[in-house]
């Protein structure tokens, strides 16, 4: 594990204590730890040209502009979007989803019509589409899974319809951690003339995007599920789409002219964009897919599948302690890792690892469909990205050691 000890360095949270003892940080599918090149590019901007963009012709305000759309441009070329008017900046992958829904799914879904989600979605990307459904009559259908946990090839085929006008899928399921082959959903959804959206929030940050080989319509992520600060989001859609769709939010900047009773709007991709906008985010994520594309995602991957076969025979050896997603044949397995301890409940397992310095998530990771579906009621997860390292899961494993014995189980 050179690469992460040599990325350790980078991370100053990961070199101070929590609970007083060294953190192993495992809950990257909820967010990821900045590098001190994100931290002092935002300090950068708020210290050294923080301005509105778009609005001044002074010297702070040109500034501000040149970094927000530069970094525009780095995210188009970043996701091989076609180009850069195809990037919208939003605060999060779940804005991005709710444009999507209410500008397109609103506009160009009616009664009778069908949308297919499959049932690891994350709320953010389900939740949504219930609403376009019940406000427009049309009716919800889910892709479920097979036994190893990945997408059934039977629904894909037989779920989507001439009827379908949209199918929402998860690239990377965040409690499975499980690769879909969103290019094959794309091609059925598209013989049938329907949309494709893409939640990309548990991919972008762990390997190479391409939204034009997956032929995605619509494509969303979170920047700080990979690097950037929070509140920093993108939504990446085709351009003909894009523009035929209504507004999401009005106000400023995202107007041409305004007149007492009329209002046109700004071209692409300022009519998505209304109000003032987090440059300081944007300078901030500029930073970090820089700092990801000189890591390279082939060293990242390496890094997160070295850990997963470290921790997977470990894990096993204890029959108190139960996986998800983890026995899947086929080569499509993340960093990602769902499990839960014999007779002990998720929060109270993240509470007693928490005591250790060791940190993972515990509920129903914002997807209830998908653990009612696998039969459970919450689960623990434990996430990995570029940083961390087989002491973490050496600490990790020896936790869980404790946790029973904790709460008076003898094993």
């Amino acid at each position: 594990m050179a690469d992460a000890q040599e990325f350790l360095k980078d991370f100053p949270l990961l070199r101070t204590e929590m609970n007083g003892k060294p953190i192993a940080y495992l809950d990257n599918g909820a967010t990821t730890q900045k590098p001190e090149q994100v931290i002092r590019a935002l300090c950068g901007y708020y210290g050294g040209c923080n301005a509105n963009p778009h609005r001044g012709a002074y010297a702070l305000s040109v500034e501000a502009t040149e970094i927000y759309e530069n970094t525009r441009k780095l995210t188009a070329s970043f996701i091989n979007a076609a180009r850069p008017e195809e990037i919208i900046f939003t605060k999060n992958a779940t804005e991005a989803l709710n444009l999507v829904a209410y500008s397109y799914g609103l506009t160009n879904i009616g009664a009778g019509d069908e949308i297919v989600l499959t049932i690891a979605e994350h709320h953010s990307d389900l939740v949504p589409w219930q609403y376009v459904a019940k406000t427009k009559g049309a009716t919800l259908k889910y892709i479920y899974l097979e036994k190893d946990g990945n997408l059934s090839d039977e629904d894909i085929e037989t779920k989507i319809t001439e009827k379908t006008k949209l199918v929402a899928v998860t690239q990377v399921s965040n409690v499975l951690g499980l690769k879909n082959d969103v290019k094959k959903v794309a091609e059925k959804a598209h013989s049938v003339g329907a949309v494709v959206v893409v939640d990309g929030s548990q991919s972008v940050a762990h390997q190479a995007v391409d939204v034009r080989d997956i032929d995605a319509d619509f494509f969303a992520f979170s920047g700080h599920k990979m690097l950037s600060p929070m509140g920093i989001g993108v939504l990446y859609g085709k351009y003909e789409l894009l523009d035929a769709m209504p507004p999401f939010l009005m106000g400023g900047d995202m107007i041409e002219y305004v007149q007492e009773q009329e209002t046109t709007y700004a071209e692409l991709p300022a009519k998505f964009e209304a109000g003032t906008q987090n440059v300081g985010g944007a300078a901030g994520l500029s930073a970090a897919i820089q700092y990801l594309q000189h890591i390279g995602f082939d060293r990242i991957e390496a890094i997160e599948k070295e850990l997963v076969d470290y921790a997977l025979p470990q894990l096993r050896e204890l029959p108190y302690i139960e996986t998800y997603g983890c026995d899947t044949t086929r080569d499509n397995k993340t960093g990602i890792i769902a499990f839960n301890v014999q007779d002990v409940h998720p929060h109270d397992v993240a509470t007693i690892l928490d005591s250790t310095g060791v940190a993972v998530r515990a509920g129903h990771h914002c997807a209830q469909p998908l653990h009612r579906y696998l039969g459970l009621n919450a689960s623990c997860r434990a996430s990995f990205y570029l940083y961390n390292t087989k002491e973490d899961v050496d600490r990790w494993i020896a936790a869980l050691k404790k946790v029973r014995p904790t709460l008076g189980y003898k094993d």
